[in-house]
């Protein structure tokens, strides 16, 4: 047995519940009599929607179908060997679940070994190796087929990537030294840095031949067809690939630095899988790919065992699994089917519901409000929105025709929304305002119609109170913008019925939301934690710390944008008619800030200016700020703002807000767009000692977002 058998065996041990990948060799003969070709079709035998993986054991298959095919290389009994996929999936890389049980630095090291030791066999063999990248290829799954000698691409592929940084690993089979002696370090900083910290951008398929990663582009229909007869033309000598020389000089350096400008400006140094990868695409500059080789699997089994890499996982499962089977959520059965849907203001934020609703339930949806002229407004507003998406070729001629006829508006609250199932309220925040519009709509709708209120921070209970069926009355929080933010906040008021509310998260799930079930209470889950944290940089900045060092404080988080930003995306007064909301409802914690008070009241849209490019403090705002004496580092104001969002968390725990403190990072990930390297919130101040120094205790168990003990 070889040592590369004995590895994975040893692996596959660890990984008792693999679904594993078989590796079938089958033989053909190529067109134009070019010989006779073995392709290797991995499969996992489940449909597209189980895509294949990389454990131990199917890396162990793919080892024993490349030593059949080199032994028939080495007999010459065939001219080529080829790699591709079962239908609509290439692979989607290493097996994550098994990662997640490691407990020691040399079962990761083996991971890594592993996938080496069998994908570089590869380029050893007698005759030349070709990857036919037919579906999603991820990960492991590109860089099997960047051991080849040429790779095709389908034209139809939707989704390529190297995405491991975004998980908080590098890519460690090959990826970060065979793809930049390929393409280039730009381009492949680009692929393996840019594209993971933008959201797990994909590539596909025509961007993947562009970029030089494949050497041929095909139609998806006839793909490996295709890919067969340019093969045979490749082995015949009919076809020469020229690829372009790589810039091995200065260019080199400068792909390295901009990929660390990139990491700086994402994740603030708080992660450090970017900068393993960036190191070893620096060393890879020589081309001496046994050395870069060895040092991705050092990298690999040193994040396999660091906790950042198990909260990247931690919030993949959460995002994954977690968002998909909502707990607390009634059983599905008790809902009740939604035709229509009426939205109550033609505002912004209604319309753009009014747009989510008709393109994922495609049912009727009325929009009402005071006057025409918003009607008119509203009802524009959404049918520009689907040109948009016409000219984008998002949708065709049909379906923008079918969308923009079902999206209607009307003055007459009775006539539109007389046989509406679902009617939704974004209006004024203002409990006076809400309790009268739902007033009038209870008066005019069915009696199974389910009344939703999009508030951010007012009490459902409250809100449903004078009705004479409070018990149909249900939060229904969204984000801000509706189309990118998946989160929902789902909240149950204290009369909410179990049909209203399966009702809800069947609305939910068909317009692809992450549907998170909430207690009612002041602000729910993400406005309650993001009012606290701001609060708390907002206090200190009142208490005399400069405004740079406060903002600068929140860095090490790595958040999409500092607070003070956040606050201009928001919207200053509604950051403060939060603030007073919460400081109502739990005065000794939320403070009210006065100089907050003074940008509102001097209409300023924010702190900033933005006039060279990049934030800069507003000499009028500036002017505003009325501070005391008390100046915090940026160490002691970052301590400052954690303890009180982990005393916060910690109530709102206990409170039962949310089943878990799972559901607190689901919300801040998917509403908030906290990183996936902290895994939400919660693993954070585990790990720097936040959760035991305020609470006495971690929010999660051993194990979860850590390494096992």
């Amino acid at each position: 047995m070889s040592n590369t058998a004995e590895l994975l065996k040893g692996a596959a041990e660890l990984f008792p519940d693999e679904v594993v990948t078989q590796a079938h060799v089958r033989h053909l003969d190529l067109p134009q009599n070019a010989g006779r070709f073995a392709l290797i079709t991995l499969d996992n035998g489940l449909d597209h929607t189980k895509p294949t993986t990389f454990g131990p054991a199917s890396l162990a298959n793919l080892n024993t179908a490349i030593d059949q095919v080199e032994k028939e290389a080495a007999d010459g009994e065939i001219v080529g060997v080829g790699i591709t996929g079962k239908p609509f999936i290439f692979a989607v890389g290493a097996d994550l679940k098994g990662v997640e049980l490691l407990k020691r630095h040399e079962d990761a090291l083996a991971i890594g070994k592993g996938g080496h030791d069998v994908f570089k066999r590869l380029a050893t063999l007698a005759v030349p190796t070709f990857a036919y990248y037919n579906g999603a290829a991820m990960g492991g799954g590109v860089e099997v087929g960047l051991h080849c000698s040429y790779r095709t691409v389908s034209a139809a592929l939707p989704a390529f990537s190297l995405p491991e940084v975004f998980l908080g690993l590098v890519p460690g089979w090959g990826g970060c030294t065979l793809l930049p002696n390929l393409i280039g370090a730009d381009r492949a900083v680009s692929v393996i840095i840019e594209n993971s910290l933008n959201q797990n951008k994909q590539l596909k398929g025509k961007q993947v031949y562009e970029l030089g990663i494949a050497d041929a582009l095909f139609e998806g229909a006839d793909f490996l067809e295709q890919s067969l007869i340019w093969t045979a033309s490749v082995l015949k000598g009919e076809i020469e690939i020229a690829r372009p020389d790589v810039d091995r000089g200065d260019a080199w350096h400068q792909a390295v630095e901009r990929g660390r400008a990139i990491a700086d400006s994402k994740v603030h140094g708080a992660a450090p899988a970017a900068y393993r990868a960036l190191e070893i695409i620096d060393a890879s500059r020589n081309g001496d790919l046994a050395r870069g080789f060895d040092a991705e699997d050092k990298a690999l089994a040193d994040l396999i065992m660091g906790d950042e890499l198990r909260s990247g996982i931690y919030a993949f499962n959460l995002v994954q699994k977690r968002a998909k089977r909502p707990a607390g959520a009634p059983d599905k059965s008790l809902a009740r089917p939604v035709t229509k849907v009426g939205v109550v203001g033609a505002g912004l934020m209604a319309s753009q519901l009014a747009l989510l609703f008709a393109r994922r339930l495609e049912v009727p949806v009325v929009l009402t409000d005071i006057d025409q002229e918003r009607v008119d407004k509203g009802v524009g507003y959404v049918h520009d929105e689907i040109d948009k998406l016409l000219l984008k070729g998002r949708i065709h001629q049909d379906k923008a025709n079918r969308l923009k006829a079902l999206v209607t508006g009307s003055l007459d609250k009775a006539a539109a929304f007389s046989d509406a199932d679902f009617v939704i309220e974004a209006v004024f925040e203002e409990m006076g305002v809400k309790q009268k519009v739902f007033a009038e709509v209870e008066a005019v709708v069915p009696e199974h119609a389910i009344l939703a209120t999009n508030t951010s921070s007012l009490s459902v209970s409250e809100m449903a109170s004078k009705l004479k069926h409070p018990e149909r009355v249900v939060g229904f929080h969204f984000f801000n913008p509706v189309a990118i933010l998946p989160l929902l906040e789902i909240v149950r008021g204290e009369q909410t019925d179990d049909a209203s509310l399966a009702t809800a998260f069947g609305v939910a799930k068909k317009l692809k939301k992450t549907a998170v079930l909430v207690k009612d209470a002041p602000a729910f889950v993400v406005n309650r934690i993001l009012t606290r944290f701001m609060g708390e940089i907002q206090n200190v900045i009142d208490e005399g710390t400069p405004v740079d060092v406060a903002e600068r404080a929140i860095e090490p988080l790595g958040l999409p944008m500092s607070p003070l930003v956040l606050l201009e995306l928001v919207g200053p007064a509604i950051g403060l008619h939060v603030s007073e909301t919460l400081h109502g409802a739990f005065p000794d914690r939320f403070t009210v800030s006065e100089n907050l008070k003074r940008v509102v009241e001097a209409g300023k849209r924010g702190f900033y200016v933005h006039d060279s490019g990049k934030p800069e403090l507003d000499p009028e705002v500036a002017a505003l700020l009325q501070q005391g004496e008390t100046v915090l580092t940026e160490e002691q104001t970052r301590e400052r703002v954690l303890d009180a969002v982990a005393q916060e968390i910690g109530l709102m725990l206990d409170e039962g807000i949310v089943a878990e403190a799972q559901d607190i990072d689901l919300c801040l990930i998917t509403g908030a767009g906290w990183p996936f390297h902290l895994g939400g919130i919660t693993p954070y101040l585990d790990r720097e000692g936040v959760s035991e120094r305020v609470n006495g205790k971690k929010f999660l168990a051993p194990g979860v977002a850590s390494v096992p003990a």
